[in-house]
């Protein structure tokens, strides 16, 4: 008899023991996705590479 009573009690602790979350918000979340990419692309030519692949050249 004296197990059930030591079994029920440890039963009635633990099960006191039980955690709760609970989440509440007023007003909803909202993520703000708008994103501008810019990116620059440059690209440096050394001078005698330029006059080599210019339109007068006949290499191309």
């Amino acid at each position: 008899m004296a197990k059930w009573l030591v079994m029920l009690t440890a039963v009635g602790l633990l099960s006191a023991c039980t955690h709760r979350v609970e989440v509440a918000a007023k007003e909803p979340i909202t993520i703000n996705l708008n994103v501008k990419v810019d990116h620059e692309i440059r690209v440096k030519v050394d001078k005698e590479l330029d006059t080599l692949f210019s339109d007068d050249s006949e290499l191309f």
